[in-house]
Parts: C-alpha cells; sequence; structure tokens
C-alpha cells in the first residue's frame, strides 16, 4: 500500500517537477521545496518547480523535433534507412535534457539512442538510453576495448548510462555504437515488435491478477513485468496532466477498465481516441489507489484504434 500511495503522490506528479530543478537550474530548490516547513513557502516553491517543468517540457519538445530533423524521419518507411544504434547532437542542446530526449527517441525507434550535448570546451556530455536486449552499458565498455582512448569515461546500466567524448571524436563514436549495437539486436527489435504474454481469459482480468504480479516481483530488464493484449471498446478517452491518456473502457467480456497511456500526447504521430472507438492495445496490469480506494487499472504500452467507430456498449 505505501509503494501504491508513493506512485500516485509522488512519483507521477511530484518526481519530474523534482528533477526539473535539476535538469534546468539547481536540485536545491526541489530539497528546499520538500524541507520546507512553511506552507506558503513549500506552496511558492512549489509553483516555481512546477514553471521550471513546464520549460523543460518545451526544451525536450523542441529538441526532439530538432532530432527528428536530423535523422529526416518524416515519412513511414524512413527508419528501416537507419543504423541500429542512433547517436544525436546540436551545439544548442541543454544536458540536463539529453537523457529524456534520447528516452523518446529509443521508444520511437526502437533501437538504442545516445542524444550529446556540449560539455567543457573540447567536451560532449552524452546519455544514452536502450532497448530491451541490448546491455546498452556493455555496448559502451565493447566499444571503449576496440577502440581504446574513444570514450573519455562512462558508466551506467542495462537501460541507460552516460558518457563523457571529444568533441572530435563524435562521428568516430557514431560508428562505432552503431557497428556494436549491431551485434545484439535482431529484426524484431528495429521493427518494434512487441512480445506479449497472451490475452487474459474471462475472469484474470480483474484486481486479484495485479496484485498476483506485484508479488511476483521485483521486475526489471532482465526479467520483465508481464504484458498483455487484447480489443476494447472506448467508453470515454481524455488527456491528463497536458499528455497522459486517460481511457475507460469496455473488455471483450462487456466489463468496464480503466486504463492510462502515460505520455500518449507527446508523440506526433498518435491517432485520437474518442468515445465509441475499438483499439487493440498491450497493456500491464496495476493496482491504481486512489482516494483510499483500489481499483485496476491497465498501463497501456502500446495503442492503435480502429479506423471504424464502433459503439462500446
Amino acid at each position: 500500500r505505501l509503494a501504491d500511495a508513493i506512485d500516485q503522490d509522488l512519483a507521477f506528479p511530484v518526481g519530474p517537477r523534482l528533477t526539473a530543478a535539476g535538469r534546468r537550474e539547481d536540485m536545491s530548490l526541489g530539497i528546499e521545496c520538500l524541507l520546507a516547513d512553511d506552507p506558503a513557502r513549500a506552496a511558492s516553491l512549489g509553483a516555481e518547480l512546477a514553471s521550471l517543468n513546464a520549460e523543460r517540457r518545451e526544451i525536450e519538445a523542441q529538441m526532439q523535433r530538432e532530432a527528428l530533423d536530423q535523422l529526416e524521419i518524416h515519412a513511414p518507411d524512413a527508419q528501416s534507412e537507419l543504423p541500429s544504434g542512433i547517436c544525436v547532437f546540436d551545439a544548442g542542446w541543454h544536458q540536463g535534457v539529453v537523457g529524456l530526449v534520447a528516452s523518446r527517441l529509443k521508444e520511437r525507434l526502437h533501437r538504442p539512442v545516445v542524444a550529446f550535448a556540449p560539455g567543457d570546451p573540447g567536451w560532449l556530455k552524452g546519455s544514452a538510453r536502450s532497448v530491451p536486449g541490448v546491455h546498452v552499458r556493455d555496448v559502451l565498455d565493447a566499444v571503449a576495448k576496440r577502440t581504446p582512448g574513444l570514450l573519455e569515461r562512462f558508466g551506467g546500466h542495462a537501460m541507460a548510462a552516460g558518457m563523457t567524448l571529444d568533441a572530435s571524436r563524435l562521428e568516430e563514436f557514431q560508428r562505432a555504437f552503431a557497428a556494436e549495437v549491431a551485434r545484439w539486436v535482431d529484426s524484431d527489435t528495429l521493427a518494434g515488435d512487441l512480445h506479449t504474454d497472451g490475452a487474459l481469459g474471462p475472469g484474470e482480468l480483474v484486481l486479484d491478477t495485479a496484485l498476483a504480479l506485484r508479488e511476483g516481483g521485483p521486475w526489471g530488464a532482465a526479467f520483465p513485468e508481464p504484458s498483455f493484449d487484447g480489443t476494447f471498446g472506448v467508453i470515454e478517452a481524455r488527456i491528463v496532466g497536458g499528455r497522459h491518456l486517460k481511457l475507460q473502457l469496455r473488455d471483450e467480456a462487456g466489463e468496464p477498465v480503466g486504463a492510462i497511456a502515460f505520455r500518449y500526447s507527446d508523440d506526433p504521430a498518435a491517432l485520437p481516441v474518442q468515445s465509441g472507438d475499438s483499439l487493440e492495445m498491450v497493456y500491464r496490469v496495476t493496482a491504481d489507489e486512489y482516494a483510499g480506494r483500489r481499483r485496476l487499472q491497465l498501463v497501456s504500452e502500446w495503442l492503435a484504434p480502429s479506423s471504424a467507430r464502433q459503439t462500446a456498449t
């Protein structure tokens, strides 16, 4: 229950605002807000953090557009021409936001991405994000061993890493990174194919299933949380928090169920979803706790509304 409360009350609404302070200005602002004893002072600091977070989102969106322009991702089939590992850089990018840009690009392009920003004079700071099956820290280690001296330093784990690179060797690193990633990936990875645990049967799409799966964790990069697929009718769809798609669905047995697709509106290619749609969805089952009540919630990993409008009854 404590973990649920932390997720609902801290991780999603508070976490991005606190980290925005560190990404854009100084993390001490977030620390001061957390430690404030005076409610008025805490509210003032919270408003400042919210403003910084809004600025961070605008900067991130602009950087994403610039990265996609670099890669010339304007046609549906353009992605097939990309290398297995992507590196992007712009002299005007912000160090604190490149990790977010790398994360959004890897979700869209289905391959590891490193985004670079200027560091100390003559150096670049890079942040990498990876996809399942590609241990990006091990990729960087292999690059460093194959080309000694290419990376000044690096560190991280399976899904994320950071590095410092001589600015004059960016193109050399781009080639080495793409070549090494190519040794790890297969066609399913690059196509963005999702492998699920199938569909849940009658009586399985219930809160008890979510609680049992939570107890089966912890889940991680080499031990992924189960995901499922199914067809649902849309009863209601609305954007919350400016970017997340909140859904009220009806399953194939006619039972209502809530769902959410985080950062849905961040993708400019995302199709609109509205009441009466039918949609296919890959999802995880979670226990959502709100106002002291616990209920089943589906967390979308991928969804696609049908072109034909169907009534959710």
